[in-house]
């Protein structure tokens, strides 16, 4: 790195750090006092955005009395005289008269006065005549089934998939109200950092600036290449102008290495050179804790938020699960995630006063978590076979046995846990 060094003068020192779960609901609350507005867009382009208002039927569902098979829609106890056919798409006129039947497509709409649908299979026809005995269950759907007219079916916070799409389609939907994906920048530090080639001669490979835009998108962010900047050069000046281009079009700006107050350390003065607030400065968990997250406010009331990561790869995987997780949730008008539990089935350290998280491997089917190896905080090796990280309280270890909460690896937009 370069010996040039930060101004010391003004620096204050450091707040006791914040507890992790602290930390976590502490950065979801101003997510949320900051979430994104809500605008309309078509069904078409909606999907990983978030519900900005429960998802409601305009009418019933079904809509009108509908046949779930090909058949015959009857009246009467029959044989039925053939006095038509109802294909899906046109509207029937009643059946008046006793033993009369239509034929009837699958998802066409059932006649008014008939009183059962019989199955073309269960059915034969002589003289003219159709014959044959209805089931006692009825073969349509009737209306509301599904739902009823002006019932929520999901609340606001819901992220939008495909599933999520072709229900508020059956609704009658055209547009929905959702809240954009957040736009997120990542600036890179360090000058001992190769883009390029393999490490050596006192230089490393990056490998956050290739890993985390693709966890952002996974946390449903929108990244684009020119959003990642780096290696800055270590100075105060190209600090302080890379943060503030990154800020004039992204939501968050992640950044990597220079979260402690070290001589070439300089993102803390360039925050408080940009008239930032710290959310969170520094977090009592084990690996990561110089992770930080602040918040600048604009005077026209754009709030603007600065994820800081440490240098280490997997510390900067920690922060991202701490910290940026839950604040983009609350960005996104989400819920705050809720953990899932598994099993240990091994020991787990525990980190003192801090807490640990341990990244495992989890055995889905018998409900475990097995500790990885290779999870020093500049290693990637752990992480790559890993689903997420155990969490172990401070003051506590972890035994075989013992039910704890996972922090999951962040899915693909849309994808759901198996």
């Amino acid at each position: 790195m370069s010996t040039e060094t930060a101004p010391t003068a003004d620096r204050i020192a450091a707040p006791p750090p914040a507890g992790w779960e602290e930390a976590r609901s502490r950065v979801y609350a101003v997510g949320l006092a900051a979430a994104l507005p809500a605008v309309a867009r078509p069904l078409a382009d909606v999907d990983g955005f978030t519900l900005a208002e429960p998802l409601t039927t305009r009418t019933d569902l079904p809509a009108f009395p509908t046949s779930s098979v090909d058949g015959w829609a009857v009246r009467g106890a029959g044989p039925w005289r053939v006095v038509g056919r109802v294909l899906a798409g046109s509207t029937p006129a009643p059946l008046t008269e006793a033993d009369t039947t239509v034929e009837i497509a699958t998802g066409a709409m059932v006649p008014e006065g008939a009183t059962a649908v019989l199955r073309v299979e269960e059915s034969t026809t002589v003289g003219g005549l159709v014959h044959g005995t209805p089931r006692e269950t009825p073969e349509w759907r009737q209306p509301g089934e599904e739902a009823y007219a002006d019932e929520e079916l999901l609340p606001a916070g819901t992220p939008v998939d495909p599933a999520v799409i072709g229900l508020a389609a059956s609704c009658g939907h055209d547009t929905l109200r959702v809240r954009r994906a957040p736009r997120a920048a990542l600036l890179i530090f360090g000058d001992e950092l190769l883009t390029a080639g393999s490490p050596g001669a006192g230089r490393v490979r990056d490998a956050l600036g290739p890993a985390v835009p693709a966890w952002l998108r996974r946390y449903g962010c929108q990244v684009r290449p020119s959003d990642v900047v780096g290696p800055v050069a270590d100075t105060l000046p190209a600090h302080v102008a890379a943060l503030r281009s990154a800020l004039a079009s992204a939501d968050l700006v992640c950044t990597t290495g220079g979260t402690m107050n070290g001589p070439v350390d300089h993102l803390h003065p360039t925050l408080e050179a940009l008239g930032a607030d710290y959310v969170v400065n520094t977090v009592a968990v084990r690996p990561g804790f110089p992770m930080l997250l602040a918040r600048l406010a604009d005077p026209d009331g754009r709030i603007r938020f600065v994820a800081g990561l440490p240098g280490n790869p997997q510390s900067a995987i920690v922060a991202l699960v701490s910290l940026v997780a839950p604040l983009l949730a609350g960005l996104q008008g989400r819920s705050m995630p809720v953990l899932p539990q598994a099993t240990l089935a091994e020991a787990v350290p525990g980190r003192g006063d801090h807490t640990h998280l341990a990244l495992v491997r989890l055995d889905r089917a018998a409900g475990t978590a097995s500790p990885v190896r290779h999870v020093g905080s500049a290693m990637l090796r752990g992480l790559a076979g890993a689903d997420g990280f155990a969490v172990i309280r401070p003051g506590t270890r972890g035994e075989p046995g013992d039910r704890v909460p996972i922090v999951p690896l962040p899915l693909l937009p849309g994808e759901r846990a198996s």
